[in-house]
């Protein structure tokens, strides 16, 4: 949705307080007001926004800047070399833009030969520690990236941590023409075939301090035990343990080093860094690898994405750097990130995004379930376009409006949650939602009720059975599917029986269990299942039809059907897609969009999927009647109405019920409407006797 300068820079404002405000609270309080999730995906939309109009970017901008500023309790500690954030990226494309632009600065020789060198993004304190003549002299957390706090007394807590580089992999020499240098040990063993060339005195190392999760979750158990208040996760008690002025609190916890970059010396890959990290004694992911083509990047985030749960630690995403470091440092910064380095983040299971609309959808047991209508968004992998908001209690108690800006949630289930509302980015003027109101708007002909103790509004009168007798009918009719021998009388039968309880169980039937019913011998059961197994490859508009979306007839599913091709398709419809359609207006589009919002629809068609339906989509744009509209009035003789029109969607017409310029012509059976004429002949609009429309559909 297009946005104008003004929109973008009210939302931009909106945007970089509440970052901020998380940023204060996460870096400085140690305390989260969201997950981090959560403010990355309202961080990458303020940098599309920034992208998109870079002369609102100011210097004080949440993305010209690293982390938050440091506590006052500890000594102040300037970073001799600036420890920087990199850019995010959340996709393939965005990979393949941040190579395209480094590509542009390097020359041909260099871009074709890049090797790539990738980890996985830890979620840890970012530390620098510093080695003066192999020995631990400091320890410094990130803070601003400019300026961090000295933490050394707690650092030299944690097991893994060297207090002196190992002797088995270097040897100190002293020289009398110049400073004392570290020296490869003859003895040490090489890796991949590489050597740790010889290393200045003073050594810099950075990397994340973290809990694994098997320690926190123990942590935590002892917590309970104790009848004290669990931890809320690894990276904040990391942080608070490292921050705590007293270091017996941090040697109390089981805390890791785990390192990421060799500062100084500086060697010519990355690769060698890592391979002189582990040398020198130092804890790495065990995750780095070194590739020669971008595509070979892309599997290694495939892997990761699929294995990550398994590592020991947190991590949401994977580092993607040039493993040439001269050329690193060349491709300099931008901003404040470097170049030549993204950090690709694995698919949130959180995201932001706004409210369109709230519609409500009832379902197959005619409870009233509301649905939020969302930006499309990427969340846990797959784009989300609705949310469920469960009831009219969840509706006020998270005070969700129209063109709110939320957090959604995956967990497990097939649409996402709404977490909360971010109050700092609701627009003025904005309503409370009225439940009941929506209710009368939205279904003025029907009748709801909420039943003592319960928290879902249902249609008056109507019972479930007696809704899933009606929807059975109405997937076996002509209009729909034309599943022979599945009428009324035998639908009730199966129901009753409860060999049905869904349209799924149809599909579970078998020639015994319809047989065992009085209504039905051999034969009839077996025709009957045929005729079932026979729907599962129905044209794809007769299965649109079949589902009895609200005010999606017959003609409307044809047009869906042209329009999107196939279910998933039409599954994934925005609003502007469907009002794209020329016949299809915005109420017909929230009927749509709530049926595939809601979760027993969505179940429904996951299982039908399972057992075998598989609609069909066949192009009518070929077809001799297609881009022609008709109208049938009166009784004909040689055809019902139904299937008159089904003969002539069959050959790409459209078949309207009023009569407007772009009919085509109207066709008269016995005692036709007289308005339908009138109207035909005001406009000019041929008509076509019985005998014309059998001519027409037998060409």
């Amino acid at each position: 949705m297009k946005i104008t300068k003004a929109e973008a820079s009210a939302r931009i404002d909106k945007l970089r307080e509440l970052i901020n405000d998380y940023r204060y609270h996460y870096h400085v309080l140690d305390e989260s007001i969201m997950s981090e999730a959560a403010a990355d995906s309202l961080k990458h939309e303020l940098s599309q926004l920034e992208a998109e109009f870079p002369d609102l970017i100011t210097p004080d901008s949440p993305t010209q800047r690293v982390a938050g500023r440091p506590l006052d309790k500890f000594e102040k500690v300037t970073h001799k070399k600036r420890m920087i954030s990199l850019a995010d990226v959340f996709s393939e494309e965005e990979i393949k833009d941040w190579l395209s632009r480094n590509e542009k600065l390097l020359s041909s020789t260099e871009a074709k030969n890049l090797e790539f060198f990738t980890d996985i993004k830890m979620d840890g304190l970012a530390c620098a520690l510093h080695y003066e003549d192999g020995k631990l002299v400091k320890a410094v957390t990130r803070g601003d990236g400019l300026v961090g706090e000295d933490v050394t007394m707690n650092v030299r807590t944690i097991e893994n941590v060297p207090l002196s580089l190992r002797t088995a992999a270097v040897n100190l020499q002293s020289s009398s023409e110049g400073p004392k240098t570290w020296a490869s040990a003859p003895e040490r063993p090489e890796e991949d075939g590489l050597q740790v060339p010889i290393l200045s005195s003073k050594v810099e190392v950075r990397g994340e301090i973290v809990i694994f999760k098997s320690d926190f979750d123990k942590l935590n158990e002892l917590q309970k035990k104790r009848g004290e208040k669990p931890f809320a996760n690894p990276r904040n008690l990391a942080a608070g343990s490292i921050r705590q002025l007293d270091p017996k609190i941090a040697a109390s916890r089981p805390l890791k080093f785990i390192a990421y970059d060799l500062v100084t010396p500086d060697l010519p890959t990355h690769q060698e860094a890592y391979q002189a990290l582990r040398e020198y004694g130092f804890q790495t992911s065990s995750q780095d690898h070194t590739f020669k083509t971008i595509s070979e990047v892309f599997r290694e985030i495939q892997r990761l994405g699929e294995t990550r749960q398994n590592l020991p630690f947190n991590t949401d995403g994977m580092v993607i750097k040039i493993n040439n470091r001269k050329i690193y440092d060349r491709l300099g910064i931008v901003g404040k990130t470097p170049r030549a380095a993204v950090a690709f983040k694995f698919p949130a299971e959180e995201s932001t995004t706004k409210v369109r609309d709230i519609v409500i959808s009832i379902g197959r047991t005619g409870a009233a379930t509301p649905v939020a209508i969302l930006d499309p968004v990427v969340v846990a992998g797959s784009t989300v376009r609705h949310a469920s908001l469960h009831n009219a209690d969840e509706i006020a108690r998270l005070d969700v409006r129209i063109g709110d800006t939320v957090i959604i949630y995956k967990a497990g289930d097939i649409i996402p949650q709404v977490k909360e509302v971010l109050l700092p980015l609701r627009p003025e003027g904005t309503e409370k939602f009225s439940y009941e109101k929506a209710l009368k708007e939205q279904y003025p002909e029907l009748e709801f009720e909420r039943p003592s103790g319960e928290v879902v509004y249902r249609v008056k009168g109507e019972t479930t059975d007696l809704i899933l007798k009606r929807s059975l009918e109405y997937y076996a009719s002509k209009p729909a599917l034309n599943i022979e021998g599945l009428g009324e009388k035998n639908v009730a039968a199966l129901v009753d029986s409860k060999l049905v309880s869904s349209i799924a169980d149809l599909y579970r039937l078998s020639v015994s269990k319809v047989a065992s019913l009085e209504r039905f011998a051999d034969l009839s059961a077996r025709n009957l299942i045929d005729a079932i197994a026979a729907s599962k490859t129905a044209p794809l508009p007769k299965f649109i039809t079949a589902l009895g979306i609200r005010h999606v007839g017959a003609q409307t599913a044809v047009s869906l059907a042209n329009h999107f091709h196939s279910l998933e398709a039409l599954q994934n419809a925005t609003e502007e897609d469907l009002l794209d359609i020329p016949d299809i207006g915005k109420i017909v589009a929230e009927s749509i969009l709530a049926f595939f919002a809601d979760e027993d629809n969505l179940r429904l068609l996951a299982e039908l999927k399972e057992l075998g339906v598989s609609p069909t989509y066949q192009d009518t744009s070929a077809l001799p009647l297609s881009g022609k509209s008709y109208i049938i009035s009166g009784t004909l003789e040689s055809f019902g109405r139904e299937a008159a029109e089904d003969a002539l969607r069959a050959l790409g017409a459209t078949v309207t019920s009023s009569v407007t310029k772009t009919t085509t012509a109207l066709i008269l059976g016995d005692k036709p409407g007289k308005s339908k004429l009138e109207k035909a002949q005001k406009l000019g609009i041929s008509t076509l006797g019985e005998a014309d429309f059998l001519k027409l559909i037998n060409q």
